[in-house]
């Protein structure tokens, strides 16, 4: 009987080892990988990264291709920019929802988090933002309680990430955003959604412009 719940808990492992392994460039954009290879390294058996890999293909970082192996896919910053249209629809109404319906532990998580995530950027540990920064992500979507946004916020965010830590970590826009996602947070916290909504959309405002610079950068 326990035997499904322990396969899903591996793959749910690998997935986010392996996520994070692309994130961070351990696994570089356009390298390939092979099933044995992650096996060996994450010590778990295929059927976990086949399937971790299965979900990794289909929220867009990685290419599957029979007999040759998994490409790491390349980071395309045009992408980032429709990711965040996609974003700024969902993360206005997470704040809305996530303001009216979090629970009291939640909003207290929420605090923490936001003191967190400001110290990682004081620090320039991105190992600590990054995982200060799915976290947020994560409460968020689960104070809305509605597991279709829930969904659908986890594929987006990845994505952000990956480009996040890819263009902006040598910068010192780090602390402007953890400032932006510590507002969000506390004004969720203090059940005001309006304020909230207005973080959110300062915080994607923010990140449009990094964006863009990325694309086009200054001078």
């Amino acid at each position: 009987m326990a035997q499904p719940n322990s396969t899903d808990s591996l793959a749910e492992t690998a997935y986010r080892r392996i996520e994070d392994m692309i994130v961070r460039r351990e696994l570089s954009p356009g390298a390939m990988i092979s099933e044995n290879q992650l096996a060996d390294e994450l010590g778990c058996g295929r059927t976990p990264i086949r399937e971790a890999l299965q979900r990794l293909r289909l929220e867009g970082f990685v290419e599957i291709h029979p007999r040759r192996g998994v490409l790491v896919s390349p980071i395309d910053v045009r992408r980032q920019l429709e990711l965040l249209e996609v974003r700024r629809a969902l993360d206005t109404r997470v704040a809305t929802l996530a303001a009216a319906r979090a629970t009291d532990a939640e909003r207290a998580e929420m605090r923490r988090l936001a003191a967190e995530i400001q110290d990682a950027a004081r620090q320039r540990d991105t190992i600590r933002y990054l995982a200060a920064n799915r976290a947020i992500h994560g409460i968020k979507a689960a104070a809305t309680r509605n597991s279709v946004i829930e969904t659908m916020l986890a594929a987006v965010n990845g994505l952000s990430r990956r480009f996040w830590y890819s263009y902006v970590e040598d910068t010192d826009a780090f602390r402007e955003a953890a400032d932006r996602h510590a507002a969000v947070l506390i004004a969720i916290a203090d059940r005001d959604g309006e304020a909230a909504v207005a973080a959110a959309e300062a915080l994607l405002d923010f990140l449009e412009r990094l964006t863009r610079e990325a694309i086009e950068p200054k001078g």
